[in-house]
C-alpha cells in the first residue's frame, strides 16, 4: 500500500448550472440537492486517496454562506485534508459564478469524514495525506481540532440515541 498521497492527487471538481427544477420557492438552489452533490464529490476524493471503497462516516458540517440563484453556475471542489488510521477528512468548497457578470462567491463549505473499507467491509488503513499549498496546509493544521470535535459530538450522539425510543407515536 502507498504510505502517503499528496492532497492534489485527491482533488475533484464538479460544475453544474442551476435550473428551475433545482430551486425552492425562493428561486434558490435546494439545500438538499447541494448536500447530495457535496457527498457525491467528497466520496470520489476519498476513494482516489485510499483507492478502495470508502463510505461516509459523517457529514461534519455544511455551512450555507449565501443563497445560490438560478443565474449561477456552481463549482464544487473537494480534496482530502487529513487522515486518521482508517478515516479521511474531506473538504468541499462551493463556488458560485454569476453567468452574466462573472462575479464569484464562496456559497458553502463542508467537511465530511469517510472510512476506507476492505473487501470484508471492515475499516482498513489509509495513506497519510501531504498538503502543499497554503490553503491545504491551513486546513491540515486545523484538522486535529475538528477531529476532536467530531469524536466528542459522536459520543454525545450515542448517549442521545440511547435515550431515544424506537416506538412510533401512534403505537
Amino acid at each position: 500500500m502507498v504510505e502517503q498521497r499528496f492532497v492534489k492527487e485527491t482533488r475533484c471538481y464538479k460544475t453544474f448550472r442551476v435550473f428551475p427544477t433545482d430551486v425552492n420557492n425562493y428561486n434558490t438552489l435546494f439545500g438538499g440537492k447541494l448536500m447530495a452533490y457535496i457527498d457525491d464529490i467528497a466520496s470520489i476524493s476519498a476513494a482516489k486517496h485510499c483507492r478502495r471503497s470508502a463510505v461516509t462516516a459523517s457529514t461534519d458540517s455544511v455551512d450555507f454562506l449565501s443563497p445560490i440563484p438560478m443565474t449561477a453556475s456552481v463549482c464544487l471542489e473537494s480534496f482530502v485534508t487529513y487522515t486518521g488510521r482508517t478515516s479521511m477528512e474531506v473538504f468541499v468548497k462551493v463556488i458560485t459564478e454569476d453567468m452574466l457578470s462573472g462575479e464569484r462567491h464562496i456559497a458553502a463549505t463542508s467537511f465530511l469524514t469517510f472510512v476506507a473499507l476492505g473487501e470484508d467491509k471492515k475499516p482498513v488503513p489509509v495513506p497519510q495525506v501531504v498538503p502543499e499549498t497554503e490553503e491545504e496546509i491551513q486546513l491540515h493544521q486545523t484538522a486535529v481540532g475538528r477531529a476532536h470535535m467530531r469524536r466528542h459530538r459522536r459520543e454525545e450522539s450515542k448517549k442521545f440515541a440511547d435515550f431515544l425510543t424506537t416506538t412510533y407515536s401512534w403505537e
